[in-house]
């Protein structure tokens, strides 16, 4: 690369192009640091930024005959800072990629540990530090998205480097940590690391959920984005996810075997082309998906038309109409119930129980809905249904128009007679109620959606 300054005098005006050419080329095959290049009227000095480096800068001037007294040793002193700013813009460069990849890494890492795969992710993980810790707590922390890096240099000193901090492909205000869920106390006067950041990050926000295993750190980040939303209602900005079952370890063995069911031509899917989604891949974009909503896109670092045409095949094997509410909550908690390991799932009675009365066709075909609605005939799923609703006496109507109109704000708002800032508003009281993200994926809705199901079918 070669750089010109030039001065000419009123008579000739010199061929500047033509000279750096001739002096740069002679400049290489000679190998000089510095190469000065009479011609007519003007003198050409070329003085390279990196001596014996090809690629290197070159500084040149173009200057009239005679050369100024002195012009020689002024421009031998400006390479040397010159050629340290290139070498520290070339060290920045090299260790933004560095960054990046380690970046790139780690969220790689959490995408498979998101999508089940764990052998795979504690693989990946092994060249990166630290080493993934088990049983895990997941801890979203939302601050301004300029702040992102300082803020994760912040949440890796409060906890001496032992959390994955990771930053969120999907929501760019958020990181993701991944802290052990076990392990030394903090010491008197010292507070856990989430409070700690909570309180030294001016504005940010802090969701914490359960110790969970390391394989269920998909559960535990839905526990830690539902904390995140009850924690912008308090004034400590931090809350942590309340005890409440999981309607995956309630449905039982049969729930199981239902989902498995459900899920099966998915699972012994074969692409009839080589590059076509497999089983698995397909797997991960439907948990994603029903995570992040479009925002899957960014999770999965796939285009929209490739989600969509990924979902319309999702549909059509498993019988499914993914634009229904109904059909994505029954294909998120099949979802959920295979990926929780079989020896945690409740105990159910040895007798199937009967079909709940009056079941209705929903899901895809109507089957589905029909054994569904058996699975939430459990006692164990209405005594979790009851612990979802408890809170919600005073907004039902509302949270039941809501999820009769697909989870969009604009039908609802027109059914209950409201504007749509006005219901948006209903809706996040209810999130603060709740302690749940309703408005924002992951969302909710599909438990709701379920719980109210179970209820009506009971009554």
């Amino acid at each position: 690369m070669l750089h010109a300054a030039s001065r000419t005098d009123q008579a000739v005006v010199p061929d500047v192009v033509g000279l750096m050419a001739e002096g740069g080329n002679a400049l290489t095959g000679r190998g000089a640091r510095t190469y000065v290049l009479d011609t007519g009227g003007h003198t050409a000095l070329l003085f390279p930024l990196s001596a014996g480096d090809p690629a290197s800068p070159v500084l040149v001037v173009v200057t009239p005959r005679p050369v100024a007294p002195g012009l020689g040793t002024l421009l031998a002193d400006v390479v040397m800072p010159l050629s340290l700013c290139r070498q520290a813009e070339t060290l920045e460069r090299r260790r933004r990629r560095v960054d990046l990849a380690e970046s790139r890494g780690r969220e790689a890492v959490l995408h498979l540990l998101m999508t089940g795969q764990l052998t795979i992710a504690q693989q990946v993980a092994g060249a990166l530090r630290p080493r993934l810790p088990d049983p895990v707590r997941v801890c979203v922390v939302e601050c301004s998205a300029d702040d992102r890096d300082e803020v994760a240099r912040i949440c890796g000193d409060a906890d001496g480097g032992r959390s994955w901090i990771v930053r969120c492909p999907v929501y760019s205000r958020h990181l993701i940590l991944v802290m052990p869920g076990r392990g030394p106390e903090p010491d008197a006067g010292e507070a856990p690391t989430d409070e700690a950041v909570a309180a030294r990050v001016g504005g940010c926000v802090v969701g914490v959920s359960e110790p969970v295993p390391l394989a269920d750190t998909a559960t535990g980040y839905r526990q830690a984005f539902h904390a995140l939303a009850a924690a912008r209602e308090l004034p400590a900005r931090h809350a942590r996810f309340g005890v409440s079952p999981d309607l995956a370890l309630a449905v039982g063995p049969h729930g199981r075997q239902w989902a498995d069911e459900l899920l099966k031509p998915l699972l012994v899917h074969t692409p009839r082309r080589a590059r076509d989604p497999g089983s698995q891949e397909l797997m991960a974009t439907a948990t994603s998906w029903l995570a992040f909503s479009s925002h899957a896109t960014d999770h999965l670092k796939i285009h929209r038309n490739t989600l969509a045409a990924r979902l319309k095949l999702i549909g059509e094997l498993l019988g499914l109409d993914l634009h229904r509410l109904a059909d994505r909550s029954a294909l998120d908690l099949a979802l959920r119930v295979r990926a929780t390991p079989a020896p945690a799932c409740t105990p159910a009675a040895a007798r199937t129980p009967e079909p709940a009365p009056n079941a209705t066709a929903g899901p895809g075909t109507g089957k589905p809905a029909r054994d569904l609605d058996e699975i939430l005939a459990h006692p164990a799923v209405r005594d979790w249904a009851d612990r979802q609703l408890a809170p919600v006496l005073g907004f039902e109507e509302t949270l039941r128009t809501w999820l009769r109109c697909e989870g969009r704000l604009g039908p609802a708002a027109a059914e209950l007679g409201l504007s749509v800032p006005g219901t948006r508003k209903r809706l996040t009281r209810l999130e603060a109620v709740l302690q749940r993200s309703l408005l924002r994926p992951p969302s909710a809705r599909y438990d709701l959606w379920l719980a109210l199901r179970s209820r009506d079918r009971a009554a």
